[in-house]
């Protein structure tokens, strides 16, 4: 996992709609909380997404943008958003590319894991969280971190 101070790689990856989005383009404007996921409409994930999504303005208030990343496609994505009325991008990682480049490990070597980073408009990573099992944590560790950059 990348650690708080390290300085988040640049990549750009194809949103729902296959528009390329380059990470340093949203930084230019906001923070980011960048969450990578497992997979689109599994229970955890779900649940991480909808919350991500209750609290979106909360996110939006911090001056942050919430993005998320798996190795699903964008048509997963469309559909996972527009079930669940997402109001932030998702990303599709579908060669795990940059799910490499920010070190996210694998649970078992094969489920996809889930980390959230918090990253300032300079590109350094605040804040760095890991847990499979405790996908709401991701969110309210996240706003704290931001409410303290």
């Amino acid at each position: 996992m990348l650690k708080e101070g390290e300085k988040a790689p640049d990549f750009e990856l194809p949103d729902m709609t296959g528009k390329k989005v380059r990470l340093y383009e949203i930084l230019k404007e906001k923070k980011v909380v960048l969450y990578f996921y497992p997979k689109d409409d599994t229970r955890g994930c779900t649940k991480e997404a909808c919350t991500f999504r209750d609290m979106y303005e909360d996110f939006t208030g911090q001056g942050a943008e919430v993005v998320g990343i798996s190795s699903d496609s964008a048509d997963s994505h469309t559909r996972f958003a527009s079930k669940h009325s997402l109001p932030f991008v998702l990303l599709a990682d579908t060669d795990k590319h940059v799910r490499k480049l920010y070190k996210v490990p694998s649970t078992f070597g094969l489920i996809p894991g889930r980390v959230t980073y918090v990253i300032d408009q300079q590109g350094t990573v605040q804040y760095a969280f890991n847990s499979m099992i405790k996908p709401l944590e991701h969110v309210q560790n996240a706003l704290a971190a931001l409410k303290r950059i």
